[in-house]
């Protein structure tokens, strides 16, 4: 016999018995609740015990039609949502911890570093009178910062040294640091490939050299105290070299060769001077492998900065 049939027969039998409306409420009620049980976030949550489990039917007694009680049918549309969890019965009320006390923060050694020391007069002096070798050999003692602290070794700079472009950059890194030599890496390359579009060319009529010669940790941006702590080196570079034009790459050499606070969006395509030699300033290369939507802007700098060499002859 078809299952269609037997559920025909089975049905006029609940009829018969006075049970069939019974057993299509409490099977429309399951369907219900099924609906509500995987219905969104209109739903009571789980954690409510509001929506029920669909058990399989227990061998009891039917009741009895009088036993059979009508509930209302929900409103249409969405229900309200309880603003807050009904709580079981037996629930232990919530525990309050009183808030322990937080020991005071360590300050980290950058923010120990305050603003830059006096400059020593004397110390300049003697700087400003070193020949190359002496000049290298005090770079690489040099122990002015804490920058000296955590240096593997300290970079003085490289290329020609009578060279009419100079390039200043921010400091050393990880590379540089290992290796002792300015713009190495991803950035180095990239900076050769720069030079190579204008016609230059790294260690030929250029002399590489940074704001710092120490690695700051974790290629942090350098303090203002150990840029001035370099700045004598750095002037001394550039006294012996004798460059026709400097270019700054980033902002902490800008702010080294200009003596102030300068952005680089407000500097470029200007000309400015260092005890009497022009200034170009530009992006640094890691910057520009993290923003290659700006590297149009380096090129039009760089096209600058040869046209004022042009000017000057």
């Amino acid at each position: 016999m078809s299952a269609p049939r037997l559920s025909s027969r089975r049905d006029a039998v609940l009829r018969e018995m006075g049970l069939g409306p019974i057993w299509r409420l409490r099977a429309r009620k399951a369907e219900a609740d099924v609906t509500e049980d995987s219905a969104p976030e209109d739903s009571a949550p789980a954690w409510t015990g509001t929506a029920a489990a669909i058990a399989t039917p227990r061998a009891e007694a039917p009741p009895t039609p009088m036993a059979r009680s009508v509930e209302p049918e929900p409103a249409a549309g969405p229900q309200p949502r309880p603003a807050h969890p009904a709580a079981p019965r037996n629930a232990e009320p919530p525990r309050i911890h009183a808030a322990r006390p937080q020991p005071p923060a360590t300050p980290t050694p950058a923010a120990t570093l305050a603003a830059p020391a006096a400059p020593d007069p004397a110390r300049s002096a003697r700087i400003a009178t070193l020949d190359w070798d002496a000049l290298e050999a005090g770079i690489r003692d040099c122990k002015a910062c804490v920058l000296c602290e955590r240096r593997k070794q300290a970079v003085p700079g490289v290329g020609d040294r009578q060279a009419r472009w100079m390039l200043v950059g921010e400091g050393p890194g990880a590379e540089e640091d290992q290796r002792g030599e300015p713009f190495v890496g991803q950035a180095g390359r990239l900076l050769d490939n720069m030079l190579a579009a204008i016609g230059l060319k790294r260690g030929e009529d250029v002399y590489i050299a940074n704001a710092v010669k120490c690695r700051p940790p974790h290629n942090r941006t350098p303090e203002r105290g150990e840029i001035a702590a370099c700045l004598p080196y750095l002037d001394r570079q550039i006294a012996l070299v004798q460059p026709q034009l400097l270019i700054a790459l980033g902002r902490p050499a800008a702010q080294a060769l200009l003596d102030r606070e300068i952005a680089i969006s407000a500097a470029r395509g200007k000309r400015f001077e260092r005890a009497g030699v022009a200034v170009v300033v530009t992006y640094h290369p890691a910057y520009l492998l993290r923003n290659p939507q700006d590297k149009a802007k380096a090129w039009e700098d760089l096209c600058f900065a040869r046209r004022l060499m042009a000017e000057a002859g």
